[in-house]
């Protein structure tokens, strides 16, 4: 896993050997030498959970933000509590949420929360995003695979994180095999941006070929990078299909590693401001309406 080198260090060569620091759980000086190159701009994570690491929230978190880190990202959006439930009752919203506001309360500002939403329990989830969201600290929504995202049932959800300045972070996939019921394509994003104008969206695992094309005629629909290997082109792809000031840095820890995913952008056949852009510029423009709102760091 380690990168060659031949006298230079390369983005891919570093981040190959940041990758298998972090598998070995060994320090490196891999945030000091990006900092070196001067171009990423501070780094912001719009896609992790509590997964992959044991404990309370508390203690996931700080195990998260130790490899955070080590890998020089500045900012975390945690979305869902200590499990994964497709179709969460109102009490599992509930207390994921809870689970969520712990870890925000812990982070101290670098992380924020999404509050996870089943569109099946509307007047519940209404409730909740007021809770978590409106009169809390979070300053965006998950949805995950309760409901596809085309159904009119997530319009008042819709409605109201458009009010409250709260883009929601929407689980998409497009499978080889077949596909787990309710689950998200991206064109059914983009069907539900078209019903709510004013709403932000976030296409989540947007690498896969022709997603970006699938949401290009909604512009305020952006595409994370998450999820899968980090296969070279996936992020030249979402430039060419969206632009760089639509895409945005993801990792899905700690279900995936930061370094893996970071290495798709850094890895990538692009201009340097594109990059600074993906990794951290574009997703704290989307979240600074609503962190202005709060009085919180922009």
């Amino acid at each position: 896993m380690i990168g060659e080198s031949e006298g230079a260090i390369t983005r891919r060569s570093l981040f190959s050997a940041a990758g298998a620091a972090v598998m070995l759980g060994v320090h490196t000086q891999t945030s000091s030498l990006l900092a070196a190159e001067g171009e990423e701009g501070e780094i912001w994570d719009c896609h992790t959970h509590m997964s992959g690491v044991t404990g309370t929230p508390e203690e996931r978190v700080d195990e998260l933000l130790r490899y955070a880190d080590r890998m020089g990202i500045a900012r975390l959006a945690v979305s869902m509590g200590l499990r994964f439930v497709y179709d969460p009752s109102p009490e599992e919203v509930v207390k994921q949420n809870d689970d969520v506001l712990r870890a925000v309360e812990h982070g101290k500002g670098r992380v924020l929360g999404f509050v996870m939403l089943n569109p099946r329990h509307t007047e519940v989830s209404l409730k909740e995003l007021d809770r978590c969201v409106g009169n809390g600290p979070m300053v965006g929504v998950k949805l995950w695979m309760a409901m596809r995202c085309n159904e009119p049932a997530l319009d008042p959800i819709a409605a109201r994180a458009a009010e409250l300045k709260a883009p929601i972070l929407q689980h998409t996939f497009w499978r080889t095999g077949e596909p787990i019921e309710n689950e998200s394509f991206p064109a059914d994003v983009a069907e539900l941006a078209a019903r709510h104008p004013e709403l932000m969206l976030i296409c989540e695992h947007g690498g896969r070929l022709g997603q970006g094309a699938a949401i290009r005629a909604q512009p305020y629909v952006w595409a994370d990078i998450c999820g899968c290997d980090p296969t070279a082109g996936m992020v030249e792809m979402l430039v060419r299909e969206l632009g760089a000031e639509r895409v945005l840095y993801g990792s899905d820890a700690g279900g995936r590693s930061f370094a893996s995913q970071l290495a798709k952008v850094q890895g990538a056949d692009i201009p340097a401001e594109s990059r600074r852009l993906i990794l951290g510029d574009n997703f704290r423009r989307l979240l600074a309406p609503i962190l202005r709102s709060k009085g919180m760091k922009t």
